[in-house]
């Protein structure tokens, strides 16, 4: 496991460098290969490469994941791939590149059994009837997630419902716990157009799109609501060309993040009545909501699964937390789909200097997915009928990607 984590960290996949995700995508998929004997399936959509395996005709369980990653080209210089003290580091091995090859690992391991032999006989194949020891499992593995997942969100969805669990690889939370909850999240651009004068001629005839701007970011700081948990973060703005010019134009960006449906309605609702205080200034917002939010309902059976697994295998206890941060697991549970997300490596650092991962928690982590996937697979298996979901996200209209 640890060979294949340096082969995937190696090939870097900043999200934004198209050619640098097709990259790893075929190293990805050859990785992927080796251990699942069957080829990946390439899914480009505007030129962002996805990768899916799907076993069978009747898809139950789908495994997620993604192969890009926040650290630009050049980052192994600053950042170099080691192994030291039973800790590994690299840019992108905790998020998630290890737990691409837990995924492969894990189903690995159910297919295996079915054809190992003893030394110096033969392996039999097995009957063309019988079916495939991942029959109803997708694993699909995403370029685009860090940015918001802009090209492969309705992929994602499109899997997600025809699956009755989603098993998300996202590396774990403080201390290996799983995220049975994450915060929703929403993203904006708010531009602000004025006009432009001298500053020191006549800057009475300007209209000064920052100070539009500045009453701008307070009215959207002020929407946030710190009993409810939800944040509301002005951040990257941009504002004037000259040093002697009345601006006419500036723009800033907003990060929304909230724990239920109603509250990213609420925001959305008063970030689109935004209107100018300035007279001849206008304000324009762009965006909404990117992902929604993922409740500890669509996690609740799943985690108490694990639960029981974890000490069956005697790796326990699990346990889990609510996050901030969202994933691709927000999505799945958006449409209506179990969800259990942080799977994957217990470590720390994520986007950080000191992202590093705990080799001695990978067998153990990647057994514990091996077992939530055959029993899942399993007849007796009681997930709620696709029929029966409640979908837990925001109006399909008023979705925006991750480009805001």
């Amino acid at each position: 496991m640890v060979a294949d984590i340096e082969r995937l960290v190696r090939c870097e996949s900043p999200s934004h460098d198209l050619a640098a995700v097709a990259r790893s995508a075929e190293l990805v998929a050859q990785v992927g290969a080796e251990h699942l004997e069957v080829e990946a399936e390439r899914v480009v959509i505007d030129g962002c490469t996805h990768l899916r395996w799907r076993f069978g005709s009747t898809p139950r369980v789908l495994v997620l994941g993604h192969h890009d990653t926040v650290w630009p080209l050049g980052s192994l210089e600053s950042h170099p791939y080691e192994v030291r003290d039973g800790v590994l580091r690299g840019p992108g091995c905790f998020d998630m590149k290890a737990g691409l090859v837990m995924a492969f690992h894990a189903l690995a391991a159910l297919i295996k059994p079915q054809t190992r032999t003893a030394p110096g006989t033969s392996t039999a194949p097995r009957a063309p009837e019988a079916p495939h020891p991942l029959d109803g499992v997708t694993l699909l593995i995403t370029g685009d997630e860090e940015p918001g997942s802009p090209s492969s969100r309705e992929l994602i969805e499109q899997e997600a419902r025809q699956c009755t669990a989603a098993l998300v690889l996202e590396a774990a939370g403080p201390a290996g716990a799983l995220k049975t909850e994450r915060k929703g999240v929403s993203r904006y651009e708010v531009l602000v157009r004025g006009r432009a004068a001298h500053s020191g001629l006549e800057p009475e005839r300007g209209v000064n799109a920052t100070i539009e701007a500045a009453h701008q970011v307070v009215a959207v700081a002020s929407l946030g609501d710190p009993a409810r948990g939800t944040t509301v973060t002005p951040t990257v703005m941009e504002a004037g060309t000259t040093t002697n010019t009345v601006p006419a134009s500036a723009r800033f960006d907003v990060d929304v993040r909230v724990w239920n449906t109603a509250e990213q309605y609420r925001v959305h609702t008063a970030m689109q009545k935004l209107r100018a205080r300035l007279t001849g200034a206008t304000v324009e917002v762009r965006g909404g909501p990117n992902r929604p939010p993922l409740p500890a309902t669509a996690s609740r059976d799943l985690f108490d699964r694990a639960l029981r697994l974890a000490s069956d295998l005697g790796i326990g206890p699990l346990t889990e937390v609510a996050v901030g941060g969202a994933s691709d697991g927000n999505l799945t549970a958006g449409v209506g789909t179990p969800t259990l997300d942080g799977l994957g490596a217990v470590g720390g650092g994520a986007h950080a200097d000191d992202e590093h991962l705990l080799i001695a928690e990978l067998s153990r982590r990647t057994h514990l997915l091996t077992a939530l996937v055959a029993e899942l697979l399993a007849p007796q298996d009681g997930c709620p009928p696709r029929r029966n979901r409640d979908r837990h996200s925001v109006p399909s209209d008023q979705l925006c990607d991750g480009n805001g």
